[in-house]
């Protein structure tokens, strides 16, 4: 097959032709497309005919090509003639009137204040979801409360699994991580004067009473909040809460109630391994600025006990 070629001529009638050769495709295609639609708006008032007759092979970047010049404001009518059946019917499947206009418009901006208005509410009405939800959690687990019988305990224990032993290497990891910056961030400059010791209480009270439990809650809102919307979400995509909704069952004291209780178990854990490790990285720092483990431990317990 030979490569796409554009041949011009005028015909007796007045109209002015325009025959495409050899094969339309993405690769050929370019070499004939602006002369193409040179010629067509080179041809003023007349008519134009698109011969076909010699394309041996047309794909879509063929077809894009016919569909472009058809679309091509003309003041004459621009006609494609000779078109093999297989890629006659392939064209048919387009209509170049929808591409004159735009399919998907911009959206007319609003007046500011109305504008403004529009996001307000739609904040408004985001929140109010939020606080119903809330509430119908709220108002689950204290039915849990009343009917523990009521709980799914082994989808707990499922969830446990996931929220707490599945977290255990990202909270390791952030955690000694956490411990190292902060040791040797603090025991630097203190070195200076001979105060090395009392790395071990900044450690032992940022960590125990902050950055343990700060960090924990960080990881858990970012690595299991998003895995239980993700879960949810493919629920709701596949219709299996509409289900629980048919069979008569409460989808929050259902799905949502064993997550949060799942949370509120693993959490507290959770935060006493991050406080361990995070010790255990200050003090492995502490060890290369000649502070012992035992008088790391001894310092911490007294600052904290």
């Amino acid at each position: 097959m030979t490569a796409a070629t554009l041949a011009i001529s005028d015909g007796n009638d007045g109209r002015r032709v325009l025959s495409l050769f050899g094969r339309l495709d993405a690769d050929s295609i370019p070499t004939v497309w602006p002369d193409a639609v040179r010629a067509l708006k080179d041809a003023g008032a007349r008519p134009v005919v698109v011969d076909g007759g010699g394309v041996e092979y047309c794909d879509g970047a063929g077809v894009a090509l016919f569909v472009d010049l058809l679309r091509q404001p003309h003041p004459a009518s621009v006609e494609i003639t000779n078109l093999r059946p297989a890629i006659d019917a392939l064209l048919r499947q387009f209509d170049a009137k929808t591409f004159t206009q735009d399919l998907d418009p911009e959206p007319k901006r609003r007046p500011a204040i109305e504008e403004v208005g529009y996001i307000s509410a739609g904040m408004l009405r985001d929140m109010r979801e939020q606080l119903v939800f809330v509430g119908e959690a709220v108002a689950a687990l204290a039915f849990a409360i009343r009917h523990p019988s009521s709980i799914r305990w082994r989808d707990v224990g499922l969830i446990c699994e996931k929220v707490g032993a599945d977290a255990l290497p990202i909270v390791a990891l952030i955690s000694f991580l956490m411990g190292v910056i902060l040791a040797f961030q603090s025991a630097v400059p203190m070195k200076k004067f001979g105060a090395e010791i009392f790395v071990a209480d900044l450690i032992g009270l940022s960590m125990l009473r902050e950055l343990g439990a700060l960090m924990t809650a960080i990881l858990l809102a970012g690595r299991t909040g998003a895995a239980f919307a993700a879960e949810l979400g493919t629920m709701r995509v596949n219709q299996e809460i509409d289900a629980l909704t048919t069979m008569g069952l409460d989808p929050v004291r259902f799905l949502v109630s064993t997550r949060v209780i799942a949370a509120l178990l693993m959490t507290p854990l959770l935060t006493l391994f991050a406080n361990l490790v995070g010790l255990l990285g200050g003090a492995f720092t502490m060890l290369s600025f000649n502070i012992p483990f035992v008088a790391f431990a001894h310092e911490v317990e007294g600052i904290v006990g």
